[in-house]
């Protein structure tokens, strides 16, 4: 090993072992047994099933009890965790540009009937071409997009959606609260390109743009391909009377006619998916209406103006057949270049796909079942710190293999294989947690004596009456008429 190697790992040992001293710092109440959870989630052999089998992990140094009362009674400090995620070195498009993927997820839990604050979240794949609402709790998670070839993602903020929540509203403030924290931490400073927001078609792309907008930030999502747009209104003629027109000619998305030459085209060859062709329509926008989420707004509602993108593909790698996708994004005059940095950049979104499915089925995230919203949102906040450990410690894993599986170059490591090592990387780094103190048995009850206390009931099923308890309640002597007929 080089002088050079050995320092850059010792760098980035370093940087893993400052950010678990920062997280066990996040966690103000039942902290060890907590920190030691994320640690059994990291060490496990296999996929999390279970928190009773975590216990059995031999980094949780506690009993079953213990990780239960944790996750109920244990508290964490949301503001310094969400500091501590932005303060980690973050992944970079080529041109330094800082790209967020904003998605919710669902923690299904249709069996809870006791959990409050549950909402019917819609689910894919449930059945042939139907989409079952499901009673769960949605989560709306950014994370930060790596290029090129990789499933890797580093989450940043994590928010449950609360029912009657406005998902643009929410989604808006939380985008906002995360690029304050990015500019405070030192992410981004002036003269830096700006932060690029990638959202799908579930999101109102427009609204995002419209309440960011003195942010440094794009917005670049999805559209449904039935939607209508707006071109500029046509420059009013001299000595015409009348209010003069706000909107131009619709731009119908399943309309060929209405389109018109396009501003820009490139064509692409691709691995995946052949020949790309990326058209782009300049100063396209909505025609909004006091309806939905601007039926709160007063007065005239603004024109929000971007830029279209239509990609067409030759074929997808399943076989299916290739549809047409079409993108907005926020900014006006987009070069040829732009247009192919952009619909490959939303390509990268798919990522945090990758990242939920490995929340969900490796490290156990909608695995417990909590009653609770609260310890809910409390074992989401360790998932997200185990994840972002795994991810800091990429440089430092060895590929631990199956010997059934091929050999990957260490910077091609997924997390789980990263996961698989974590166990050997653990011992270098900080762990701050402390032992669990060596407690003996109580004397117990003196012999011969008995317990005096009454040993109170409670009967879900009986129901008490003002006034009166059951055991004031008598029984009727008088015999109750037999029925006949």
């Amino acid at each position: 090993m080089s002088l050079q190697h050995h320092d850059a790992r010792q760098a980035h040992l370093a940087e893993l072992s400052r950010f678990r001293g920062e997280f066990y710092s996040c966690l103000t109440a039942r902290s060890d047994a907590l920190f030691e959870l994320a640690d059994a989630v990291l060490c496990g052999n296999g996929p999390v099933r279970s928190l009773a089998e975590l216990s059995l992990v031999g980094e949780h140094r506690r009993g079953h009890g213990g990780l239960y009362a944790a996750l109920a009674e244990g508290r964490v400090d949301t503001d310094r965790m969400r500091q501590a995620l932005t303060s980690v070195p973050l992944p970079r498009s080529v041109d330094g540009r800082l790209v967020l993927a904003v998605d919710v997820t669902c923690w299904l839990r249709p069996d809870a009937h006791t959990s409050p604050q549950r909402i019917l979240c819609h689910t894919y794949g449930r059945g042939k071409d139907q989409h079952i609402p499901v009673p769960g709790w949605p989560y709306s998670i950014i994370c930060a997009l790596e290029p090129g070839r990789s499933s890797w993602t580093a989450p940043l903020d994590a928010r449950r959606l609360a029912p009657g929540d406005d998902t643009a509203t929410v989604t808006a403030r939380q985008l906002r609260d995360l690029v304050e924290r990015l500019i405070t931490a030192g992410q981004w400073q002036t003269g830096d390109p700006d932060i690029l927001i990638i959202a799908d078609a579930g999101y109102d792309a427009p609204r995002l743009a419209f309440l960011l907008k003195d942010l440094p930030v794009q917005v670049l999502s999805r559209m449904r391909s039935d939607r209508v747009l707006r071109r500029p209104a046509p420059p009013r003629e001299p000595h015409t009377k009348g209010r003069p027109p706000r909107h131009g000619g619709e731009f119908v998305f399943g309309q060929p006619g209405t389109w018109g030459t396009p501003d820009t085209e490139t064509v692409t060859d691709t691995r995946l998916y052949g020949t790309a062709l990326a058209r782009s329509w300049d100063r396209l926008h909505p025609k909004l209406t006091h309806r939905s989420s601007w039926a709160a707004a007063d007065g005239t509602l603004p024109i929000v103006e971007g830029t279209v993108i239509r990609l067409d593909i030759d074929h997808l790698p399943s076989g299916a057949t290739p549809k047409p996708v079409w993108l907005w994004w926020s900014g006006t005059d987009a070069t040829a270049a732009d247009t192919d940095r952009l619909w490959q950049a939303y390509l990268r979104r798919f990522d945090i796909e990758h990242t939920f499915r490995l929340f969900k089925q490796t490290l156990g995230w909608t695995c417990p079942k909590i009653r609770t919203p609260e310890a809910a949102d409390r074992w989401t906040w360790l998932i997200l710190a185990a994840y972002t450990q795994l991810r800091l410690a990429r440089p430092l894993a060895a590929d631990r293999r199956r010997p059934w599986e091929r050999p990957v170059p260490a910077d091609r490591l997924t997390p789980a294989r990263v996961r698989r090592d974590f166990r050997h990387i653990r011992p270098k780094a900080a762990c701050p947690a402390q032992a669990p103190k060596y407690v003996r048995p109580g004397p117990g009850r003196p012999p011969g004596r008995k317990n005096s206390r009454p040993t109170p009931r409670h009967d879900v099923h009986t129901i008490h009456k003002t006034g009166t308890t059951t055991s004031q309640k008598k029984k009727s002597t008088t015999p109750r008429p037999r029925r006949t007929g």
